[in-house]
């Protein structure tokens, strides 16, 4: 099994496991609850519209929800919103359900919740429906050089 997900971190020397599932639906908690993993340790990852052609990934905890008005303001930018499925596909080119923040194919800039380095493994998407990786969040923020925000609202 490899995605360029998969390929991006072996290159880059980063160590996780793979853990595949049957993909029935798109979801942070459906997927936490086929590979039996916490859904506040499973990572979202969401294309971010900041406005004028600019992107972002937003990589929130499973159980919560991303604050777009909290985003915009940490990006000072008036308004942010979430990308449209086509537009998220075309900048990642992953499909919505499996979109992985390594090996995307426009480099993005990424922002983890600040909830999320506090664990010792987390599972995030490996690029394909179906597949997970379960790894280091220390290791996420160093490859992807992430920003740590509060970026999470309730509900």
């Amino acid at each position: 099994m490899s995605t360029r997900a998969i390929q991006f971190l072996r290159r880059k020397g980063v160590s996780f496991e793979v853990v595949k599932y049957e993909h029935q639906e798109k979801g942070a908690e459906f997927a936490a609850n086929a590979i039996g993993f916490p859904l506040k340790k499973t990572i979202k990852t969401l294309v971010v519209d900041l406005g004028s052609k600019n992107y972002l990934l937003a990589l929130v905890p499973g159980n919560k929800q991303l604050a777009l008005k909290r985003l915009a303001r940490i990006c000072s930018v008036k308004r942010a919103a979430m990308a449209d499925t086509e537009t998220a596909q075309r900048i990642t080119g992953y499909l919505v359900g499996g979109i992985s923040p390594f090996g995307i194919r426009h480099a993005l800039r990424a922002v983890m919740d600040e909830s999320l380095p506090v664990y010792d493994r987390v599972a995030i998407n490996a690029g394909q429906r179906g597949v997970m990786l379960i790894m280091a969040p220390a290791d996420i923020i160093r490859v992807l050089k992430c920003g740590i925000f509060h970026i999470t609202g309730d509900g």
